[in-house]
């Protein structure tokens, strides 16, 4: 007997009315940020606004746990800018910033959110809880919605500062580090559940605490949370989409080199009985490459259209644009043995666990070793 599969319905007959609501929402907070911000952009800038209405709205129709974040989050911000009444000394004064929603206390709270979700996982994976994996994933969302909430009154913060420092707080090394965490956090998530397996939580969430622990000793010992001006280069639109798009190839590639922890350890025999099986941990690992790669690509062009602005070349073989080039063709080369070669199993699973020490260069050290156009995030 011939089995017919119906084809799945339009998306947009699959839409519920919570769905057009949550569009709705996105285009309210869009125009509203363009009404009440307009002053401050550029053309450039409104054109980007004005696109990621919809963007936000389709992201949030694929993948519906989006919706409710980006509600929360919302909500909470307009919340804690309300709290400020447009005196940044408010900070000190007001309980709720001064101890939850501040945008340094935001952080801060994602920072020990994130620890907390690291060994609940752990204590799940090992001790075979679903309660405590269940409870993990609530420990990583509440991380993700406060950190979302810290870079958004963090923006709102630089404006009080004065309209020239204002800017998007994706500048330095200690904001990309909080937009790496929550990156690489919600891609976890969204994997997690297209696959129900939670196991993964604890090699996943190692990579996010070791940020963590970073941004912890970058701020206590260096004072990097304080809100500095940009430097001119970076006055720019260009930054809005090349960091974001950056960080989302940075994010997938160091999910994937844990994911390819996880493969190597199971195929040895470690936590094999608690980690899903080597087909499920290998199609992730492809997934994350793949999207990182796309990611990569775009925001490499971006950058060299940026430069090109900026500096009057679109390459310059700077130390950031060269390793930037070795990572998009490690991973290139990656996907092109694994699609071409078809080849599967360890080789690939090292390959991304190494990949994660070439794009840490990329990331990180290249700031700390090598100088050049790029040295804005130096330790």
């Amino acid at each position: 007997m011939e089995l017919v599969l119906n084809p799945p319905a339009p998306l947009l007959k699959r839409l519920s009315w919570f769905d057009w609501l949550f569009a709705v929402i996105a285009a309210a907070g869009g125009l509203y940020a363009l009404a009440h911000y307009n002053e401050y952009m550029d053309v450039y800038e409104k054109g980007i606004l004005l696109a990621t209405i919809p963007a936000l709205a389709i992201f949030g129709w694929y993948w519906k746990p989006f919706r409710t974040l980006f509600i929360v989050v919302g909500a909470v911000s307009l919340f804690a800018l309300g709290q400020y009444d447009g005196n940044l000394a408010r900070m000190e004064e007001a309980f709720f910033l001064k101890y939850l929603i501040s945008s340094q206390a935001a952080i801060m709270w994602m920072c020990a959110l994130f620890g907390l979700a690291t060994l609940t996982y752990w204590g799940g994976m090992l001790g075979r809880s679903g309660f405590a994996l269940k409870t993990a994933t609530g420990l990583t969302w509440s991380a993700v919605a406060l950190g979302w909430v810290g870079l958004m009154v963090r923006w709102y913060e630089s404006y009080l500062i004065g309209p020239d420092v204002g800017h998007i707080p994706v500048s330095n090394l200690y904001e990309v580090f909080v937009l790496f965490c929550l990156i690489t956090a919600m891609m976890y998530l969204y994997y997690e559940a297209r696959y129900q397996t939670r196991q993964l939580g604890a090699l996943v969430l190692v990579v996010i605490s070791a940020a963590v622990g970073f941004i912890l000793w970058y701020t206590f010992d260096r004072g990097a949370h304080e809100i500095q001006p940009l430097v001119p280069a970076l006055k720019s639109w260009w930054m809005k989409l090349h960091v974001p798009a950056n960080f989302i190839g940075y994010g997938s590639f160091s999910l994937s080199a844990m994911l390819g922890a996880g493969y190597l350890l199971a195929r040895r025999g470690i936590l094999a009985s608690r980690l899903p099986s080597l087909d499920i941990i290998d199609d992730m690992m492809y997934k994350a490459i793949a999207i990182g790669f796309g990611f990569f690509t775009i925001a490499t062009i971006l950058g060299a259209m940026w430069a090109a602005e900026a500096w009057g070349g679109y390459w310059s073989w700077d130390p950031k644009e060269t390793w930037a080039l070795i990572v998009w063709l490690n991973y290139a080369a990656w996907l092109h043995i694994r699609l071409v070669k078809g080849l599967r199993g360890p080789m690939l699973a090292w390959w991304a666990v190494i990949g994660l020490f070439v794009t840490t260069f990329a990331f990180l050290g290249v700031n700390m070793f090598l100088s050049g156009l790029h040295s804005y995030g130096s330790l």
